[in-house]
């Protein structure tokens, strides 16, 4: 398929079709901002552990080894739920929802659209786009297209 077809609805795809891909591509991409804020809860909560590194020693250096002492046996290294450290969460997710989830958009895509991507997005873009204008292109190779940055003729 050429690049200028990629975006095009392929013969015989409905509008209801169109629509529903573009609400399950819409709802892959919340997930895929969810996965996001996993790995940020991941990252923060790592960082949070590696922090108390330092607590431990300024405790214990500003002569309070008992709450240095508590902080390293009940908090240093907990499981942030029973049995798990954030990055067997993420594992988890992975594993039994994002990638189901994934793969059957795409398999979606491939069986009822032609394996086009965006085809109600694109569709929004052709309808709202200004013909003539430099910053309103069709394709990023039409002719017309104005460089970023470049002045308006």
């Amino acid at each position: 398929m050429e690049e200028q077809d990629a975006h095009q609805r392929p013969d015989g795809l409905d509008d209801d079709t169109v629509a529903a891909l573009g609400s399950l591509s819409k709802a892959l991409e919340t997930t895929e901002r969810a996965r996001g804020h996993l790995f940020s809860f991941h990252q923060l909560t790592g960082t949070a552990d590696l922090e108390l590194d330092r607590a431990v020693e300024l405790l214990r250096k500003a002569g309070h080894p008992e709450w240095a002492e508590r902080v390293e046996r009940e908090i240093l290294g907990r499981n942030v739920i029973p049995g798990h450290w954030t990055f067997q969460i993420v594992e988890a997710y992975d594993r039994t929802y994002y990638q189901a989830f994934k793969d059957l958009e795409r398999e979606a895509v491939e069986r009822l659209a032609d394996g086009r991507d965006h085809l109600f997005e694109a569709e929004m873009k052709e309808s709202r786009r200004t013909r003539g204008h430099p910053d309103h292109t069709a394709r990023p190779d039409s002719p017309g297209t104005r460089r970023p940055n470049a002045p308006f003729t």
